[in-house]
């Protein structure tokens, strides 16, 4: 008995310190290792490609295309830091260090945040697309992308430096027993954090496509009572007025899967220190919010044709 006893245990040598092991089937323990590694794999192949489709080929480097770029690094992260520390995480034992799991969550607050602000960020650049079409390039720049995007990363660093002070001065403070990795907020740290990261910028999100949705619908109005009196000049417009329509449709998908993912997560912001702490459901929406980062370069290549052919490309080495 005292053998069992010892090996439901994290670190057996430390009986008195040490967290108990998450029980699971040996099958169903099996299943979740290789389906969330292949995860963690393919979500890091995707949005490599994207990485270097945008990186590599010229023609594609517009400002809105540079957003994506920005948006498909911070998936990158996702897939190649956070998904296998999660992994690793499954059977409830974090065998990293007090020090590691800091850093592990200070990292995995960054990618999130910066997510946000790049769909933020996508946001505006289809809302000055759709409803202001006509100084779009004037105002929407390479260099104020770029300089956007520096800011909505650096931000990121500084402001969840400033969340999670605590937590890196003292790692350990919150375990519980020797093995444990968890964090939790305190109550206006984190109604702070769900109005900084998640109520904030997603209502900016949803006014833009409103106005964004409503200027599309106005604009395909007018092109349809028009159509047949286009000429080639005005043709040329119809299709570009058509391409940012599609482009604002392919972006606004990916706002939308990305707040589906990310809901669950806000409950634990919420909930008591038992829930907040509690391994399966903190495992299960830590995954959903990760599952988006390998839905997002899918979008792309479902809605984006010239991702596609770039893609293929690479693969077939032609790239070299």
């Amino acid at each position: 008995m005292e053998t069992l006893e010892g090996a439901e245990l994290c670190f057996p040598q430390l009986r008195n310190t040490s967290c108990r092991k998450l029980v699971r089937d040996a099958a169903e323990a099996v299943f979740l290792y290789i389906f969330l590694s292949c995860m963690s794999l393919l979500t890091v192949i995707l949005n490599l490609l994207v990485i270097i489709s945008i990186s590599h080929f010229r023609q594609l480097h517009k400002p809105t295309n540079l957003l994506l770029l920005s948006l498909a690094v911070s998936d990158f992260l996702v897939g190649l830091l956070l998904m296998p520390a999660q992994v690793l995480y499954l059977g409830g034992c974090w065998f990293l260090g007090s020090m590691m799991c800091g850093l592990f969550y200070y990292a995995s607050f960054i990618v999130t945040s910066a997510s946000v602000g790049n769909m933020v960020l996508i946001s505006i650049d289809r809302y000055v697309a759709i409803c202001h079409s006509m100084c779009y390039t004037t105002k929407v720049t390479h260099k104020r992308v770029q300089v956007c995007i520096c800011l909505c990363w650096s931000s990121s660093v500084f402001y969840d430096c400033v969340i999670l002070n605590e937590l890196l001065k003292h790692p350990e403070r919150l375990n519980s027993c020797y093995g444990e990795c968890v964090v939790v907020l305190d109550f206006i740290t984190g109604a702070l954090d769900v109005w900084m990261t998640f109520i904030g910028p997603i209502s900016v999100i949803v006014v833009l496509y409103v106005r964004v949705f409503m200027a599309a619908v106005s604009q395909a109005r007018v092109m349809r009572s028009r159509v047949a009196a286009v000429s080639l000049r005005g043709s040329v417009g119809v299709t570009a007025k058509r391409s940012e329509r599609k482009a604002a449709k392919t972006l606004g998908v990916v706002v939308v899967v990305f707040v589906i993912c990310f809901c669950p997560s806000l409950y634990l912001l919420f909930a008591s220190e038992e829930i907040s702490t509690r391994m399966g459901f903190s495992i299960f929406t830590e995954w959903l919010l990760y599952f988006n980062s390998c839905l997002n370069p899918v979008v792309y290549v479902f809605y984006y044709p010239w991702l596609r052919r770039s893609i293929k490309r690479i693969v077939t080495l032609q790239i070299l």
